[in-house]
């Protein structure tokens, strides 16, 4: 694997995500062991000359003997593309570049409610710009893949829990957003893209955990008692996490009691509808 020397990438120290893969870069070799720093860590007047706030948005790629600056999926395509040749070609073909490029963005502008920081450098003096397009796109996101999954999931609860329309799953959870929607705007109107962010993110990975029974169904057919007790435990998994980030967002209970009673309500009316 080749390695591009001369370069550092500058990631963002308050988002996992980003600390992992540049972390991989080097660790694998394909830049430097010098060849990333957290950009809340470079001085003001340092040397290095580049657009801080495009930096904290898409990663920043800098050539240090010359001073070029690549930023975003054309940062990470030059990396891999120096250390696998092969993919070069298809680093340049625009449409692949074009559509990576809104993937990149998509999860760049929401890394923050996917993976939250538990530490918050409030000194620091850029921070990641919102966009509304992007979060209005992750909502919708998580809630179709949520949805998706809930509806698939609800043939193995029969014996326990009435079945629903094709839509049931969907208008759940869409429903949550707006419960919540009104919660949050009602006690901390300026956090409410953020934390439904958040909330969604902990939709998203509960559906994806119930994946594993969904998996084992298509080998060991349990009854809907086992089911519902793996249904059970990712509840209380979201539970907990959503005490977590909301205690990160210093939001208080509020959101959390809503949460559940919202979640209590739904199931009530399914159970007594049906």
């Amino acid at each position: 694997m080749k390695t591009l020397k001369d370069h550092m990438v500058l990631f963002d120290a308050e988002c996992p995500m980003c600390s992992m893969y540049t972390k991989a870069f080097v660790k694998t070799g394909m830049l430097d062991n010098n060849g990333r720093v957290a950009y809340q860590h470079v001085a003001e007047n340092s040397c290095l000359v580049y657009d801080r706030q495009r930096a904290v948005n898409e990663i920043a790629l800098v050539n240090l003997k010359n001073g070029e600056v690549t930023y975003g999926i054309k940062s990470l395509f030059k990396i891999i593309g120096n250390a696998w040749p092969v993919f070069a070609p298809l680093f340049t073909f625009k449409p692949f570049v074009w559509l990576m490029s809104k993937v990149y963005a998509f999860i760049s502008y929401n890394r923050r409610v996917i993976i939250p920081s538990s530490k918050i450098e409030a000194d620091f003096a850029y921070h990641p710009t919102f966009k509304r397009r992007y979060r209005v796109a992750y909502l919708l996101f998580t809630w179709f893949c949520t949805g998706f999954i809930l509806t698939a999931y609800a043939h193995l609860l029969t014996g326990l829990v009435p079945l629903g329309n094709a839509y049931r799953e969907y208008m759940i959870c869409g429903g949550q957003i707006i419960f919540q929607g009104l919660v949050i705007c009602a006690i901390e109107r300026k956090q409410a893209w953020t934390y439904l962010g958040n909330m969604m993110t902990i939709s998203f990975a509960g559906s994806l955990l119930l994946l594993i029974p969904l998996a084992i169904n298509h080998w060991f057919k349990l009854g809907s008692e086992a089911y519902t007790l793996c249904f059970m435990g990712v509840a209380g998994l979201m539970l907990l996490e959503h005490i977590r980030r909301t205690k990160l967002l210093n939001l208080g209970w509020i959101l959390t009691i809503t949460w559940v009673t919202y979640r209590i309500i739904v199931l009530t009316l399914i159970l007594n509808l049906n």
